[in-house]
């Protein structure tokens, strides 16, 4: 079973059960301040979660590119990703439990489809808690088809129950399909849920049948969802009876150029297989975030952060397998050509891909040398040091000043017969972390669950802002992100310069006299390339001719969006730009706020423009 085929399989699966194919998001989220990528399926599906309508119909089934850096420290072992594809199917408001558990069951052991021997099988339930009654009937659906109780495992909330996305909203137990490997039981509580390898998570169904108040009360919902997610390289692992996700036919060929650089061979040492490993993952990631429509480039806050740490990570890795100049480009147009089928914008991006990564690749070996020098001339004072031990505040400089990683000081301070104070540098970076965080606190509120008053007058207001952008600054002006909260919005946008204080002024004049003419806002649902034709943007590159919405906002804008909107422009409010500032190279970013009243002296007021570009971005 190749990856390919998996995904081709499954939604055929689900398109033979009267689900519509959807296309997948962009891996940066629009409008969702809660996180800085896409990581999750079920993540672009939250306002139909939470009730909105969706153009396609009420069953659904996608493949979604993800990111999640929360384990990146883990990558390396046999099944750790920071990218990875989640296949998911779902029931706005239509099928529940029954269906969804029927469907999950045919799929895995049909032998039309994977032709997994039920025996393999072994599923976890909700337990019951906070005055939930336990899950019988998820347990008597997998029952009803031949999983008997002894593989039916009831789990407390940690481990089954999904949401609420925010402080409030739908929620729900889930039920999780784990498939044995075969390796024999860690000990007598071993079950799935475990971490010794014998049983690994391939699906998880969401049944989202609550909704949690803001009193912490969960009330039965009257409009029931259902949530899936299947993880592509895992499944597909387990399928061909792989040790490894590495072992899949994605990686395959990236390894293999790995190993024509370096002259090794995987498999034969674990600690060159853990190097080939993390280059592999990390640049696939990397690939990834900088083909997506609304791409990042590698910066030092936010998603740009990310995409810096996987490439240097990736970068440092070939240094320990002997890479010590340029390599990145090679293996990443292996990945290219690999996903160029099922994600075509990575080929649509390749220049820019390989010209990003060498960049950053230049300017972190620029780093090292850096670092190297510095290090250098510390090191007669730290040889003072009658114990030969570097302390963790200097390393912690090394690394926080210089961008030196703490291994390479490790091994400068070996080959110089000294060692380095770790605890001491965990406690400097814990501290730094802490006061990083306090800086930002705020900044991931509200969410694309958020539908507040306010939030909705911000989504609308992005609208207005956009069209106001392409009018006075051209054509070229395209969205690269928005991010909206209960207290400002947050837009990214092409532009090869800053902008003027005149056309700052401008662009909130005109968003303001859009809101004073309270224009209608009006939805209709239409095919895509209707919608293209129509003139309306499309921000997203959706890849199929699915039903979308179509915003119109009187005769001055016209975009593809899911929602949600006021119903007419002068609910909005005053519109004010605070700052703008630079993003990224040839990206541009607005901050705005949205006052109730016109400020006295609005009439003369605008943000400074030019000043901005050394300000913290959030």
């Amino acid at each position: 079973m190749t990856v390919n085929e998996l995904r081709t399989k499954y939604i055929d699966f689900f398109k033979s059960k009267g689900h519509a194919e959807i296309s997948g998001k962009s891996l940066i989220p629009n409008n969702d301040p809660t996180v800085l990528f896409t990581t999750a399926g079920m993540q672009p599906l939250v306002p139909y979660l939470m009730g909105e309508k969706h153009p396609a119909g009420t069953r659904l089934t996608d493949y979604q590119k993800c990111v999640r850096t929360g384990d990146i420290d883990s990558v390396g072992d046999p099944s750790h990703l920071t990218f990875f594809e989640m296949l998911g199917n779902w029931s706005l408001g239509d099928y529940f439990k029954k269906e969804s558990i029927g469907y999950s069951f045919e799929f895995l052991t049909d032998k039309k489809w994977l032709d997994i021997p039920a025996e393999k099988l072994s599923v976890t339930v909700f337990a019951g808690e906070d005055n939930i009654p336990r899950d019988e009937e998820s347990a008597e659906i997998w029952e009803s088809h031949g999983i008997p109780r002894g593989r039916i495992y009831f789990l407390p909330r940690e481990d089954n129950w999904w949401g609420p996305a925010g402080a409030t909203g739908p929620c729900g137990p889930d039920t999780e399909i784990f498939f044995d490997t075969g390796k024999m039981k860690c000990g007598p509580d071993c079950r799935p849920g475990c971490h010794c390898g014998k049983y690994v998570e391939i699906w998880n169904n969401v049944f989202m049948q609550y909704n949690k108040t803001a009193e912490g009360k969960f009330v039965p919902l009257s409009r029931k969802c259902v949530d899936t997610g299947m993880g592509i390289e895992r499944t597909v692992a387990m399928l061909n009876g792989q040790k490894s996700v590495y072992e899949t036919d994605v990686f395959v060929p990236v390894i293999g150029c790995i190993e024509r650089l370096t002259g090794k061979k995987y498999g034969v040492s674990e600690k060159d297989d853990i190097s080939m490993r993390i280059i592999s993952d990390h640049l696939r990631t990397a690939a990834f975030i900088l083909g997506d429509p609304q791409a990042v480039t590698p910066s030092n806050v936010g998603a740009g952060y990310i995409l810096r740490r996987v490439i240097r990570r990736a970068v440092r890795h070939g240094r320990k397998l002997g890479l010590d100049g340029k390599f990145l480009t090679e293996p990443a147009s292996v990945i290219i050509s690999e996903y160029k089928n099922a994600y075509p914008e990575l080929a649509e991006h390749a220049d820019f891909i390989r010209k990003e990564l060498e960049s950053e690749e230049m300017k972190f070996l620029q780093t090292l040398k850096k670092g190297e020098a510095e290090f250098e001339k510390l090191l007669p004072n730290l040889q003072k040091n009658p114990k030969k031990v570097i302390p963790g505040r200097v390393a912690f400089r090394l690394y926080d000043t210089f961008g030196f990683p703490i291994e390479l000081t490790e091994e400068l301070a070996s080959e110089n017969s000294m060692s380095v104070d770790i605890e001491g540098f965990k406690t400097e970076e814990k501290k730094h972390q802490e006061e990083s965080r306090t800086l930002s606190a705020g900044t991931f509120k509200g969410g694309l669950a958020d539908h507040s008053e306010i939030t909705t007058k911000y989504h609308t207001a992005t609208h207005l802002l956009q069209q106001a952008l392409v009018n006075v600054l051209g054509p070229h002006v395209a969205q690269k992100g928005s991010n909206i909260t209960s207290e400002r919005m947050r837009f990214d946008f092409t532009h090869p310069q800053p902008m003027t204080s005149e056309e700052i002024k401008k662009v909130e004049d005109i968003v303001n006299e859009q809101i004073r003419r309270d224009l209608p806002v009006t939805m209709e649902v239409m095919d895509l390339d209707q919608a293209r034709k129509s003139g309306a943007r499309a921000l997203f590159g959706e890849k199929y001719d699915s039903q979308v919405k179509v915003y119109t906002i009187g005769s001055f804008s016209k975009e593809v969006c899911g929602g949600p909107h006021v119903q007419h422009t002068g609910q909005i409010g005053h519109f004010h730009i605070v700052k703008e500032q630079s993003s990224s190279a040839g990206i541009r970013r607005i901050r705005a706020v949205i006052e109730d009243s016109v400020p006295p002296d609005a009439a003369g007021s605008s943000a400074v423009a030019g000043n901005h570009d050394g300000g913290k971005q959030v």
